[in-house]
């Protein structure tokens, strides 16, 4: 079998077409699937197919940067639950021979349960354009056919950046604002606005409650002939 070396950061191309036989973890009603993958450090995942039972279809292609000297990569299947955590369907790991040597693999690989169950299988179509131009003569067909060994399970359902995402590459490219001459200013004239209107405070207000009105001053008497009844003899 002919080596594949001098693979650093170049881009493998994978679409995950869908999934078959899958082992079913709803009772009363379709299950929901998903698909992640990992390789290195990068972790992509497709959309959830909802009501997608066990034998989903999903299209969604991602773009893997290599690492030199790995050649396989993990696919996880899960269900996704609203209120609870997610079910683990099955898991299992894709062998990169193939596809690094001849530029194309359109391989079925099957998926274990945590109990070394058969739970399926994982369609994928990988593309790798920089491919040797050799034929690997080797009767080993690229997808293995079922056997019982050690699964990768992750502790958790992982959360996965979505379809079209490409983790690990260089920030993006900022932008400059926008030059000020490339907008001129607006050709209608500006509204004059009349300055507001000034209101004194008024000088009188009225005192809530009134005071109490000034009693009529009376001196003491008496006046001769005014005001005694009967008069004094």
């Amino acid at each position: 079998m002919s080596t594949v070396s001098g693979i650093q950061g170049q881009i493998l191309e994978i679409t995950v077409v869908g999934c078959s036989k899958l082992r079913d973890t709803e009772l009363f009603s379709r299950q929901d699937p998903y698909v992640c993958l990992e390789y290195a450090d990068f972790k992509f995942r497709t959309r959830t197919r909802t009501d997608g039972g066990r034998n989903p279809t999903f299209q969604e292609k991602f773009q893997i940067p290599l690492i030199e000297g790995l050649r396989e990569i993990n696919i996880i299947v899960w269900n996704s639950n609203t209120f609870t955590a997610d079910d683990f369907i099955g898991s299992g790991r894709v062998q990169l021979q193939k596809v690094l040597s001849q530029g194309y693999d359109d391989s079925s690989w099957p998926i274990q349960t945590r109990s070394l169950k058969y739970a399926g299988e994982v369609k994928l179509i990988m593309h790798f354009p920089n491919a040797l131009k050799k034929t690997v003569e080797s009767s080993t067909p690229s997808a293995p056919p079922y056997m019982p060994a050690a699964p990768y399970v992750p502790p958790y359902p992982p959360s996965y950046p979505l379809a079209g995402t490409y983790p690990g590459a260089g920030a993006y490219v900022s932008y400059p604002p926008p030059d000020p001459a490339l907008y001129p200013a607006s050709a209608y004239p500006q509204q004059s606005h009349p300055p507001a209107m000034y209101y004194p405070p008024q000088p009188y207000m009225q005192q809530y409650p009134p005071p109490p009105p000034t009693q009529p001053y009376y001196p003491p008497g008496p006046y001769p002939g005014i005001g005694y009844y009967p008069p004094p003899y």
